[in-house]
């Protein structure tokens, strides 16, 4: 199965940069119970593949709305913005 996310570089508010990853979970099983672990294990990954990840969040609809799950301060920011395009992937 291949895993799309997308791998972002973006100012902070305190003048430095972040490096975020946001995974396209759609396809994932994404009841609450396993978000968290599967967020978890997204981002290892991620990270195994040398990218830096700083925070990340999992994007995936409901009801016919876009939602995010994730570190908070990523999903505010994500609300306020958009949904990133897709840069990568990861393969089982």
């Amino acid at each position: 199965m291949e895993i799309e996310f997308a791998h972002i570089r973006e100012r902070s508010t305190n003048g430095g940069y972040i490096d975020f990853a946001v995974f396209n979970a759609d396809a994932l099983n994404k009841n609450d119970r396993n978000r968290n672990s599967l967020l978890w294990d997204l981002t290892a990954r991620t990270r195994r593949q040398g990218l830096k990840v700083d925070k990340s969040a999992l994007a995936f609809e409901e009801h016919g709305h876009i939602k995010f799950y994730g570190t908070p301060d990523l999903v505010d920011y994500l609300v306020n913005t958009r949904v990133p395009h897709w840069t990568h992937t990861l393969t089982d």
